[in-house]
């Protein structure tokens, strides 16, 4: 588990793959929903998530997350409402927003003088396609400041461990050639993303400037976290997902 030091004051947690009962590929913490991990499993992680905040399970909310830029508000009246979005927020006390990654950085927000937060997951599509501001935009909506926003990012994969080719850089650099101060070339057609420097820079580029930063390579570090990229390699036929939790307890 780990915890930043700007969101001290409001309850959270970056959870790891430690401390749960799933097996094998998913072993042991995975509290993805969307994976082939059997059920009953997963449906204990997540228990034993929500009881990490001394809430019951029916009190944690995750997402349908598809990349993209979408953000949900969760109001009183639709908590039992799916949400096909990347991010969230709300101002409702006793609900766990989750947000469920494996490479992805999970992006936590807060406002404590409004008691407003909101999580997203900001992949590189999301996060090039507005899925920053758009949870800010939504935290807003719920009434508060910029200025009292404060934001910590979580593990997701180092610059190093994120190889793309030129097709992938092509598209970052099409939307804005400065872009490039993100990319590392170390081919000819093959170059380095920096994923958290990206969202670092969308998040300034939005006036947000508390802002801290969990630096863990999710997919160096194959003890404390699950990694999609790394699957792939080792050419395993699934993966699970960390889930990283913010809540305004009563």
């Amino acid at each position: 588990m780990f915890f930043s030091d700007n969101l001290r004051n409001i309850d959270h947690c970056f959870f790891s793959r430690l401390g749960g009962v799933s097996l094998n590929n998913y072993k042991s913490l995975n509290c993805g929903l969307g994976s082939n991990d059997y059920k009953p499993y997963i449906q204990k992680n997540r228990l034993a998530v929500s009881k990490y905040f001394n809430l019951s399970s029916k009190h944690l909310v995750t997402l349908y997350q598809t990349h993209s830029n979408k953000v949900g508000v969760l109001k009183s009246n639709n908590l039992k409402q799916i949400y096909m979005n990347d991010g969230i927020v709300t101002k409702q006390k006793n609900m766990i927003l989750g947000i469920l990654t494996a490479d992805c950085a999970p992006v936590l927000f807060c406002d404590n003088k409004k008691k407003i937060i909101g999580a997203c997951h900001a992949g590189w599509k999301g996060a090039l396609t507005g899925i920053i501001q758009n949870t800010i935009n939504a935290m807003l909506y719920l009434g508060s400041n910029l200025k009292d926003i404060k934001c910590t990012i979580g593990p997701c994969i180092a610059k190093d461990s994120y190889e793309v080719k030129d097709d992938f850089y092509n598209i970052f650099i099409e939307s804005d050639s400065k872009n490039s101060s993100y990319f590392h070339q170390f081919d000819k057609k093959k170059y380095n993303f920096d994923l958290r420097g990206f969202i670092i820079k969308q998040l300034e580029n939005n006036s947000i400037s508390d802002i801290s930063s969990i630096c863990l390579d999710t997919y160096l570090q194959e003890a404390l976290f699950y990694s999609y990229r790394r699957s792939i390699h080792k050419k395993e036929r699934d993966y699970g997902r960390m889930i990283s939790t913010i809540v305004i307890k009563e």
